[in-house]
């Protein structure tokens, strides 16, 4: 019998259950959706993080507090790193020689008030140099000046995206909004930058003087009672000088921590390509669970076509019977129900992927309050995909195909 023939059998074949059919497919549509929803999420967010660290430049340090306790990545998550950096750290860093500018940095999240509009965003404590070495340049009013950060002022300058939302095309200069429970002036707004590193907009952000941050905001101290530095950015004057900078900063923390030859660093410095590494090194992790998670639906689907093919077997005996007793060979039936199972689950397959890019796509344009979850359909995401869903659907459809083929004739012909 003819390839085409036994397709066209098939296809009839699952025609005649057409509500059988659907549902059987629905564990295909659903995990094959799922593996590109995920997979696409996980993808576009490291592309999203690559890009942005490729716009900082590549003449990028950051000091950050590191566990002594801990190795590894874990050691430098904050949850497991003691505060141990402070703003005579970020002083004493000022005699490394290829350093042009220092900011010290202290992040938190926080919502911004003005009238009867709000926005959830990024803050930064820093000082002036944070303008320098992120790019960033002043479209309205100022920048916070070293006078503003000696005296604590409770001013902020806003990022575009903050400043539209709570202002609108209003100038926000001169105005006061509400942070936490303390009012702050406006003296500035950002020009809009574009990017975003873990879905969080650079535009999404606002920024007060470090000594404010420490004091009015976010207080958290060093275990010798001082205020503590999240991390500190340095931006070197060429990519060339990085390893050297880099060594002669660490030379430079450990003087200024008075840590003896033998004992570990409380800290670590690092560049922004080893930063950019251990991000796609965690999001590439990230996006294989997600892929293996979604994965699991597949199997389902699988499991599913097997009993649904069983379940045809059993019903189509007598037919088989006949088939056999003029002429059909067992290569015949096997490839016949072979070809229903990989057209239940090429046709899912291909519904899955459809539905996967759309559901990608809404996902890439919602704004949790600022905060926009990238997602990203590649080709060889859609072909890995669709092979698998196709070759789950032969494996699952090889056992009931082979009890169909092995069928008695003259059994399945008195078979009621």
């Amino acid at each position: 019998m003819k390839l085409i023939e036994s397709l066209a059998i098939a296809i009839r074949s699952l025609l005649v259950n057409k509500l059988r059919s659907s549902l059987t497919m629905l564990g295909i549509i659903i995990g094959v959706g799922s593996v590109i929803t995920l997979m696409s999420v996980g993808r576009g967010a490291e592309a999203s993080i690559t890009s942005s660290y490729e716009e900082l430049g590549t003449n990028l340090l950051q000091v950050i507090p590191r566990s002594t306790e801990v190795e590894g990545l874990a050691g430098l998550s904050p949850s497991f790193s003691t505060p141990s950096l402070t703003m005579k750290d970020a002083t004493a860093l000022e005699r490394v020689r290829a350093v042009v500018a220092i900011a010290p940095v202290n992040e938190n999240m926080v919502k911004t008030t003005y009238g009867g509009e709000d926005k959830t965003s990024i803050i930064h404590g820093t000082t002036p140099a944070y303008l320098q070495i992120m790019g960033f340049s002043v479209a309205s009013g100022q920048f916070i000046s070293e006078r503003q950060v000696g005296v604590r002022d409770m001013v902020v300058v806003l990022g575009s995206e903050v400043a539209e939302t709570l202002f609108g095309s209003t100038d926000p200069v001169g105005k006061t909004v509400k942070i936490k429970t303390y009012r702050f002036t406006v003296i500035g707004v950002l020009e809009k930058k574009g990017g975003a590193i873990m879905g969080i907009s650079f535009d999404n952000v606002i920024v007060v003087p470090i000594t404010t941050f420490q004091t009015r905001l976010f207080s958290q101290k060093t275990p010798t009672g001082e205020d503590a530095v999240a991390s500190i950015s340095l931006k070197v004057a060429s990519a060339d000088l990085m390893n050297e900078t880099k060594d002669e900063v660490e030379t430079v923390m450990r003087a200024s921590h008075r840590l003896k030859v033998d004992e570990k660093s409380d800290f670590s410095v690092i560049s922004q390509e080893q930063m950019l590494s251990m991000i796609t090194q965690i999001t590439g992790i990230f996006t294989i669970v997600l892929g293996a998670i979604a994965s699991i639906s597949l199997i389902v689907g699988g499991i599913g076509i097997m009993n649904i093919m069983l379940v045809s077997v059993t019903e189509r005996t007598r037919e088989i019977g006949i088939r056999k007793a003029v002429g059909a060979k067992r290569r015949d039936i096997l490839v016949q129900f072979l070809l229903e199972a990989a057209v239940l689950s090429f046709i899912g397959g291909a519904i899955g992927i459809i539905g996967g890019w759309l559901l990608a796509f809404i996902i890439s344009q919602i704004d949790l309050g600022g905060i926009k979850i990238a997602a990203s359909v590649s080709p060889d995401i859609v072909i890995l995909a669709a092979s698998v869903s196709i070759i789950i659907g032969l494996v699952s459809g090889i056992y009931p195909a082979m009890r169909a083929a092995r069928l008695n004739p003259i059994d399945a012909l008195h078979y009621e």
